[in-house]
């Protein structure tokens, strides 16, 4: 415990739980820590999308009346088909994944959905209080009429993992998003599902209230009167709101030139205190605009802020509210696309009337309702002896959840001890629809059979001979799946000839195949802590095509006649045979670039293939070095954006595969020396992009939600800050004269700042150029180019196999790839569905070897810097981590505290007299505010806490932030 006492960053108590349940108790709506029959509850957790299974089950449509607000005009041309089921034209995987999967097709016209639940030994008042919870889905023609009339809108569904009443869907106009208040307008979809949903009329929009124009002292008192008067509205009118008025947006772009995601530390699968809804999360209390406009205390501001001098004028008043200070609202009425799973991890529990026949399965994604599964597929003994089985993890599918309130479905089997990482490891691949089972014999069957394979002679005919050249690899120590070689020639007057040679992955993986399917099925590698899940079969993505020395090995190369200032005079596209003389790490490469006059011994570098030397490889390091800072520059220069953030590297006991240390990944020059002749590569050119102009993949990257990036700069300004955000290149320039400061605590108000910028960001994604009519739109902001797409590392991305398919027919040495833009599109849809999964699992594998880490050798004490601040809570960033937590202050044991509202907010902490503390202490919190943390493991599993202090300046400057890369080890 520290000074101030232990600041613990989790969820309200169960006292507090039930009194918020007998708050609702008389709603219609079902409170999540319940375990009865109601089923309808989500609560907080991970994310847990992304499909590989199952047709779209489309039952009935709505009875709802009234609703018919149509959506603002949008330079998106609606779209007039619905798709069918997740981009996958293979089987569901063979692996454990698929236990317990249930598709489900059809359309069916706008009736009753047929199924109902099974009653199975309720209660007569049980049977009597079931009701009707959910509206009946649309017929899939009325939703293909409403997308193309513009009364409906599709987008994919993000639920708040911290609130899972909240959900958002993006406006197609990109400026703002739709807000989805509660989970009975969800209407049953899931995170990550894509969805048509249909905008509720202006009365029912939400009034942003901090963006309500404020002409004077008085109205800002008035205006906090509004905000008051609405905190006696009910849950069903006022939905809570975890993250404030916006939505809870960490999406960014995930190209390593673009943004990286702010890293949720919680480790949300946990049981426990994090299985009710997060009663300490401060609430923005937004009304909508019929109770804004109704209220007495906005009667005044009304007439003054919005000119209107008839109270009564309700339609004028409403009129007159500016559209910046409205967040629109809507309701689903459709599941286009299932792409969520439907599988969980949990834990089982007898129903509260001890039914017989039905047990309670509680998600720890706490997004996912409650499931009732059968009693025949629990262990046996369970209703007996249910304790001796609560802390072991199982996985849960749901199979059905029609409009009524239950949802029902399938035990696939136990994982084991929770709190282990095998289990939660499975358990989190299952989750997010990551196939990772044994791949099919039929695909196999499309491998090379005569082993040890050799390049056929008709090859070295049709392709460019590179054995020659001094070409090498620089990849993390630990990679085996080598997809990508350089190469760099003097060629005198200060010009060189660069080569950057992909693996031929299309040699092998033919269109048409199973192996092929498979591929595009799982369309990314995933990579956890301490395993990889690929994309194809090892005989290919760590032999056959990796590029490992002093083997012969089929290439894709572009070369470049490019200037020691990175301008490039000619290039050349093409096939070719390479042999890698070396497999350098990075900090062979570093090595290099730090002491360039060394001479390097033979015991402290890679073997070096003949007629090669250290010296060759070497020079070779250092002018691509040169090269790429000249690159670097010049992109930055012409308006390019990056946002890096800490990111945590773990070594593993070699026996016990349990963490014993962990460093901070760093960015060094011998990182970035290779990127930037890859960006070349990537960055499109008309002349090869032309001729497949209508099938080509293309990665774009939407610039931020326009609303929230004024209120990124809103908060900056606040802060006395200057930030630019028109362009990308103007963001990053403010972000880089800020860091001009030079001190540690500008430094650790950079790492904020950086985090900040990283959550208005949308994602880049892959999409099919011929389904996408606005060439403006094809931009990737991040980078700053119109065109841009993947190509260097087609072992682990699909999309590379695609682009690698339709190059060469571009260029003359590949056959047509046969694609429709439809076809296309849709495994476009499948490769950015798989890579938001794998990113999403390498979070929370990270997040679990972390908890583990801290279990064992914590507490950990690390100074950490206030990032936001709310009217109940307050969020730490632990700086060498880069790690974010929650603060709730009724976990604190604290006397009283008082939050002050402004530009500035402030929330003041007052501690309670105790052993250390003599006398009463008060501590204000606000945004940059310096605390050291004492990272504790929690009693539940894979669960962790923050106990925070006032830290002073000097403590500050003491810590470090050169990210050192000395390991932590565990105390023996």
């Amino acid at each position: 415990m520290s000074a101030a006492g232990g600041v613990q960053a989790e969820e309200p108590a169960a006292g507090q739980r039930k009194k918020q349940r007998n708050r609702k108790k008389n709603k219609n709506r079902h409170s999540p820590n319940n375990d009865s029959n109601d089923c309808t509850n989500e609560r907080d957790a991970p994310d847990g999308a992304s499909a590989f299974l199952g047709s779209i089950s489309r039952t009935g449509s709505s009875n709802e009346t009234g609703h018919t607000g149509k959506t603002s005009q949008s330079r998106h041309k609606p779209k007039n088909t619905v798709k069918d089921s997740p981009a996958c034209s293979t089987p569901p995987p063979k692996g454990p994944a698929s236990a317990g999967s249930s598709g489900r097709g059809g359309n069916v016209s706008r009736q009753n959905a047929s199924g109902t639940p099974n009653s199975g030994g309720k209660s007569k008042r049980q049977q009597k209080n079931k009701k009707k919870s959910f509206d009946d889905y649309w017929s899939k023609e009325e939703v293909q009429r409403g997308l193309k009339q513009g009364t409906l809108i599709e987008g994919t569904l993000r639920i708040n993992p911290k609130n899972y009443e909240d959900a958002y869907l993006p406006h197609p106009d990109m400026k703002s998003d739709v807000y989805i208040a509660g989970t009975l307008v969800r209407n049953r979809a899931l995170n990550a599902d894509v969805v048509a949903v249909e905008i509720l009329p202006r009365e029912e929009w939400r009034v942003l209230m901090d963006d309500l124009p404020q002409a004077n002292t008085d109205d800002n008192k008035q205006i906090e009167d509004i905000t008051d008067s609405t905190k006696a509205m009910s849950v069903e009118d006022t939905p809570t709101s975890g993250t404030g008025s916006t939505p809870d947006s960490t999406g960014c772009a995930s190209d390593a030139t673009a943004v990286a995601t702010p890293k949720p530390v919680e480790r949300l699968n946990v049981t426990g205190s994090s299985q009710k809804k997060p009663h300490g999360t401060p609430r923005k209390h937004n009304p909508s605009v019929k109770d804004f406009l109704q209220s007495d205390a906005a009667n005044s501001v009304t007439r003054r802020l919005f000119g209107s001098n008839d109270s009564s004028d309700v339609t004028q008043k409403m009129a007159a509210i500016p559209d910046k200070c409205l967040l629109r609202t809507g309701r689903v009425v459709y599941i286009i696309e299932r792409v969520h799973s439907r599988a969980c991890t949990g834990h089982i529990k007898p129903m509260q009337d001890n039914n017989p026949n039905i047990a309670l399965f509680s998600p720890l994604d706490h997004r996912v309702p409650r499931i009732q599964v059968p009693i025949s597929e629990c262990p046996e003994g369970f209703l007996q002896r249910a304790n001796d089985f609560k802390d072991t993890l199982y996985i849960a599918r749901i199979t059905e959840w029609d409009n009524t309130s239950y949802a029902k479905g399938t035990l696939a089997r136990s994982l084991g001890e929770a709190g282990e990482i095998e289990p939660e490891t499975e358990g989190i691949l299952i989750e997010n629809g990551i196939d990772y089972g044994d791949f099919p014999p039929e695909a196999l069957n499309d491998l090379p059979k005569d082993l040890p394979w050799k390049i056929p002679a008709d090859e070295f005919a049709s392709r460019r001979d590179l054995r020659s050249k001094c070409i090498f690899t620089i990849d993390p120590a630990t990679a085996r799946d080598l997809d990508d070689a350089v190469s760099c020639e003097s060629i005198g007057n200060g010009e060189y000839e660069v080569g950057v040679h992909i693996a031929d992955v299309t040699y092998f993986l033919t269109s048409d195949t199973c192996l092929d399917a498979v591929a595009g099925s799982r369309a990314t590698s995933v990579y956890l802590v301490q395993k990889v899940v690929p994309m194809l079969p090892r005989l290919l993505c760590e032999e056959l095509c990796s590029l490992n020395p002093d083997v012969d090995r089929l290439t894709f190369s572009v070369v470049w006649k490019m200037t020691e200032k990175g301008e490039v005079l000619e290039e050349w596209f093409g096939r070719s045979v390479i042999r890698s003389c070396a497999k350098l790490s990075y900090n062979h490469a570093q090595g290099f670039i730090d002491e360039p006059a060394k001479e390097w011994s033979r015991e402290e570098l890679p073997p070096i293939s003949a007629p090669f030397t250290s010296n060759d490889i070497r020079d070779r390091v250092l002018n691509l070095n040169k090269m790429a800072v000249n690159i670097r520059k010049k992109r930055f220069d012409t308006g390019a954006l990056r946002l890096d953030q800490v990111k945590i590297q773990f070594t593993l006991d070699g026996e016990t595969g349990l963490p014993s240390g962990y460093n901070v990944y760093e960015q060094r020059e011998s990182n970035m020396s290779v990127p930037p002749t890859q960006y070349w590569e990537n960055h499109v050119r008309a002349p090869w992009w032309w001729p497949m102009q209508y099938t080509s993949y293309i990665r774009r990257h939407p610039p931020p939600q326009e609303k929230l990036i004024d209120g990124l700069i809103k908060t900056c300004n606040s802060l006395g800050i200057p930030i630019k955000a028109d362009s990308a290149g103007e963001l990053n320039r403010s972000l880089a004269a800020f860091g001009k400061g030079g001190s540690k605590k500008s430094a650790a108000k950079l790492q904020i700042l950086t985090v900040l910028c990283s959550k208005p960001m949308q994602n880049a994604r892959y999409f099919c150029t011929g389904c996408l009519g606005d060439e403006e739109e094809f931009r990737h902001y991040a980078l700053n180019v119109p065109l841009y797409t993947h190509f260097t590392s087609p072992i682990r991305r699909y999309a590379d196999v695609m682009v690698h398919r339709l190059l060469a027919a571009a260029i003359g040495c590949g056959g047509p790839p046969g694609l429709t833009k439809e076809t296309a599109n849709k495994q476009c849809l499948q490769c950015n569905t798989k890579k938001q999964a794998a990113k999403r699992v390498q979070d929370v594998s990270s997040d679990l070897f972390f908890a583990i880490f801290v279990k064992e050798c914590g507490p950990l004490e690390e100074v950490g810097m206030v990032m936001e601040v709310l009217d109940r809570s307050f969020d730490v960033v632990v700086l060498r981590l880069g790690v974010v937590k929650r603060v709730y202050c009724e976990k604190l044991p604290l006397l009283d505290h008082s939050f002050k509202k402004g530009t500035k907010p402030v929330l003041t902490l007052k501690w309670a007299i105790d052993a250390t503390h003599k006398q009463v202490v008060e501590q204000p919190i606000s945004i940059f505010s310096v605390v050291t943390c004492v990272l504790k493991a929690d009693a539940q599993p894979l669960k962790w806490t923050v106990s925070d202090r006032i830290c002073d300046i000097t403590l500050l400057n003491k810590h470090t932030f050169q990210r050192a890369n000395t390991p932590k080890k565990l105390a023996k």
